[in-house]
């Protein structure tokens, strides 16, 4: 699939557009965009949750969840969570398999913001 840069508008395609694709997903809390209200993640409402497994349980099936209802080229096998010390908010690394290639693929580092003090 063939798309535009979302910081240059430059075309692209492929891993990359995937990649772009992934972030934007996870990265747009549900209720945000006027028009498909339903589009994002649910993650927003849980990276100030206390630092635990059930949080981080939470994060991995919210990631889940919003990208096997948006992103139809990934089939998620892998969400790694990691909280930064001393900020807000979690790093996502999300592998799986593109399934317009059948190959591996990982999207590097994710980063939700937390709410800011």
């Amino acid at each position: 699939m063939n798309g535009v840069n979302n910081r240059t508008g430059k075309r692209l395609s492929g891993v990359a557009h995937l990649r772009q694709s992934v972030s934007d997903i996870l990265t747009t809390p549900i209720g945000s965009r006027v028009l498909v209200r339903d589009y994002g993640s649910d993650l927003f409402s849980l990276v100030d949750n206390p630092r635990d497994d059930l949080t981080r349980l939470q994060i991995i099936a919210a990631s889940a969840t919003a990208l096997a209802r948006w992103e139809t080229r990934l089939k998620v096998t892998r969400v790694l969570v990691s909280f930064p010390e001393g900020q807000s908010g979690c790093v996502l690394d999300i592998e799986g398999i593109n399934k317009e290639t059948n190959l591996p693929v990982r999207t590097g580092d994710i980063t939700i913001y937390g709410k800011q003090l």
